[in-house]
């Protein structure tokens, strides 16, 4: 009998994640032969199949399931052995400046934030919270390292030009419900289901993205139109109505409400993008590795609950 190791419990994971061997293959940078002997030898191990195959791609078996829940904690484990390793002889230092959207502060950055103590205690980060606009203004102008920014449909066509960019999350929207709602509790519901909710928005300041009703429906009835996150929040929870949260901020939704997700073949989906100068340093590099690496916590912990 073999062992489970940890290139395979990382390979496991990430077929369960995404469904496919194929799509694991791509991420992790292996070859389809290679992410199928790595799932023979864990299955060898194991004693038991991780996968039940069905259509163009696989579900997880029961002992799948026990391998995948383990499989997060002992990664993590060996994250946290290689970060103090590494601290060791860090020589990472200095101070920088990230900043990002209000929406990637809730959640993602805190944890990149987190992580990047651990692992380089000598890099201060500090942290500025702002409209894509501004932090773009802001980068160009040398006074912010990092710029986390979303992009993608329904969000302005910012001049990207001559900067770096590099996907931290790939977004998506959901819809936070009072916890009492018809659709708390459903993981997806058709975009039909949302016509005639009355909604709460956003009210950001001039360039911020208005966070108002589901991006592909017509003669939407707004009921609030509040700034802060808070607020609109809070006359969800109060049965006021419902309110579009970005993806990367749902881990952080207060009692009393529920999110769901939205299958809208119209709707094309956001990313979360961290953009550099050209030129980062080994510092910024560290801060985009950071925020990458908590994106994919992110991903782990929406696709399993604890």
């Amino acid at each position: 009998m073999g062992e489970l190791t940890v290139a395979g419990l990382r390979v496991v994971r990430e077929i369960a994640l995404t469904g496919s061997f194929t799509a694991a293959a791509r991420l992790l940078g292996y070859s389809q032969p290679a992410i199928s002997r790595q799932v023979a030898a864990m299955e060898t191990a194991a004693g038991y199949p991780l996968f039940v195959r069905e259509g163009r791609g696989v579900r997880l078996s029961p002992a799948g399931a026990v391998v995948v829940e383990h499989a997060g904690r002992i990664l993590a484990g060996v994250e946290t052995l290689q970060q103090d390793l590494a601290a060791l002889d860090d020589r990472l230092a200095g101070r920088l400046k990230l900043g990002a959207f209000p929406s990637a502060t809730a959640v993602l950055v805190p944890r990149a934030l987190a992580r990047l103590r651990a692992g380089h205690p000598g890099l201060e980060v500090a942290l500025a919270e702002g409209p894509t606009p501004t932090l773009l203004r802001q980068l160009r102008a040398r006074r912010l390292a990092v710029a986390v920014i979303g992009v993608g449909a329904g969000l302005p066509d910012y001049d990207l030009a001559g900067l770096e960019q590099q996907i931290v999350f790939t977004d998506g929207l959901r819809v936070a419900v009072p916890a009492g709602h018809r659709l708390a509790g459903t993981d997806v519901v058709p975009v039909a289901e949302l016509a005639g909710e009355t909604w709460i928005a956003g009210a950001g300041a001039g360039g911020d993205p208005q966070f108002r009703a589901w991006p592909t429906l017509t003669d939407a009835v707004i009921g609030h139109a509040v700034r802060g996150w808070p607020a609109r929040l809070g006359l969800v929870a109060a049965g006021l109505g419902v309110c579009l949260v970005p993806e990367v901020a749902a881990l952080s939704i207060p009692a009393g409400v529920a999110t769901v997700g939205v299958d809208d073949p119209g709707w094309l989906g956001r990313l979360t993008v961290a953009v550099t100068s050209p030129d980062p340093g080994a510092e910024v590099v560290a801060v985009v590795t950071a925020l990458h690496r908590a994106g994919e916590d992110i991903r782990l912990r929406r696709e399993h609950p604890a």
